[in-house]
């Protein structure tokens, strides 16, 4: 497997197969080439993801609802004067519920965008001593946790909940929602690598077969070749840097009738760009990568008897952590979404076996995933998709 390395923080997110190691090669290059000649670089001043509103405050502060909070405090089964390690801190909701139900438990607070940080340092200061922010990626974890003299199999339990937090979602932006306008920007870490390509930046300088690769393999999207084929057609008259304009380049590749034909679980109509908006953010964050490396750490950290929860959103992420927890070799993550489909483009091809798979690491807690009861998704409308999976440490 060809593994392409950039020193700068921001390009090692960007490390891929031979497919994607030509796609980040010629992002890069494009990126000097721009720098060279004193034109609108990919990255840092002059970004095409650049925008004052970036920067500014949102006052918004709508209610978090962490989801699935009863199931996730359940199968933590979290004691008294137990370290918990909450590796997706976001608006805090499933830290704060732990912090209240055991009196004397210790979190600590990982995050990789400063602004859950920054909530995470108040409620710290609300809780000395019980709560411990951490700002990084998963894949810099291990290193986090030894900067704090945390030691492999020292932890009781570990909450993972993938995916975008409702906090970037709200805040237009941010650049995650399309149904609200703002930079088309979807970084997770937002300034914290100001050299870092966001979603606006691949947008416009991908090829045509790199976009579709992309919308295929991590959105799931049937229409790749065609939503590619239009980003390319409509960048050629003007940049496109806004969610709304990429949604309405989406929209405009399909009949009137199909924008929102497609149906949600709820079986509510769905924008025909939603699939593209997840791909993009999957990429920009690398977020397979990070997941299965987030994985790993967790079951380094976890002691023996201790306990996982892992909540995904969409079913790349699902197969990922339920394959990890059957033991399976996912060394070659993303060969295995970056293969080429009868189309020519990624599109994994899901391989079960009728007898469950055991793993050394691993006793499920629950043999089949666990979704949200009805009443949680009439409270909170983002649970409809979430899926739980719990297991205890060997």
């Amino acid at each position: 497997m060809m593994v392409f390395h950039i020193s700068t923080p921001s390009c090692r997110l960007f490390q891929r197969t031979s497919f994607a190691v030509r796609t980040v090669q010629k992002l890069w290059n494009l990126n000097l080439h721009l720098k060279t000649a004193g034109l609108c670089a990919l990255s840092g001043p002059g970004s095409l993801c650049k925008s004052e509103e970036l920067y500014t405050a949102s006052t918004e502060k709508p209610p978090h609802v962490p989801v699935m909070l009863k199931e996730v405090l359940h199968y933590l089964d979290i004691q008294p004067g137990q370290v918990v390690l909450d590796m997706t801190f976001g608006g805090g909701g499933h830290t704060k519920a732990i912090l209240k139900a055991v009196s004397d438990a210790t979190v600590l607070a990982l995050d990789r965008d400063p602004t859950a940080i920054s909530l995470a340092q108040e409620l710290a200061k609300e809780n000395p001593d019980r709560v411990k922010p951490l700002l990084g990626l998963f894949s810099e974890l291990e290193a986090l946790l030894a900067s704090i003299n945390v030691k492999a199999g020292s932890i009781d339990a570990v909450l993972l909940d993938a995916g975008c937090s409702s906090m970037q979602m709200d805040h237009a932006e941010r650049g995650f929602s399309l149904s609200k306008d703002g930079p088309l920007d979807m970084r997770m870490d937002g300034e914290r690598f100001s050299d870092m390509p966001c979603a606006a930046d691949v947008v416009n300088t991908l090829d045509h077969l790199a976009l579709a690769s992309i919308l295929s393999a991590y959105g799931e999207e049937r229409h790749a070749r065609k939503i590619a084929s239009a980003i390319v057609e409509s960048r050629r008259v003007n940049p496109i840097t806004r969610t709304q304009q990429l949604a309405s380049v989406v929209a405009g590749s399909f009949p009137a009738a199909a924008i929102y034909a497609r149906k949600d679980r709820l079986h509510r109509p769905a924008h025909v760009a939603t699939k593209t908006f997840q791909a993009l953010r999957i990429f920009v964050n690398d977020e397979l990568n990070e997941l299965h490396a987030g994985l790993r750490t967790a079951r380094t950290a976890l002691k023996s008897g201790g306990r996982l929860c892992v909540i995904t959103f969409h079913s790349l992420e699902d197969r990922l952590v339920k394959r990890f927890l059957q033991g399976d070799d996912l060394s070659n993550l993303e060969q295995y979404h970056f293969g080429l489909g009868r189309q020519g483009v990624g599109r994994e091809k899901s391989v079960e076996t009728k007898k469950d798979r055991a793993s050394v690491y691993w006793h499920p807690l629950q043999k089949k995933v666990i979704t949200p009861e009805k009443a949680d998704i009439k409270e909170n409308a983002r649970a409809r998709s979430a899926k739980l999976r719990v297991a205890l440490r060997c």
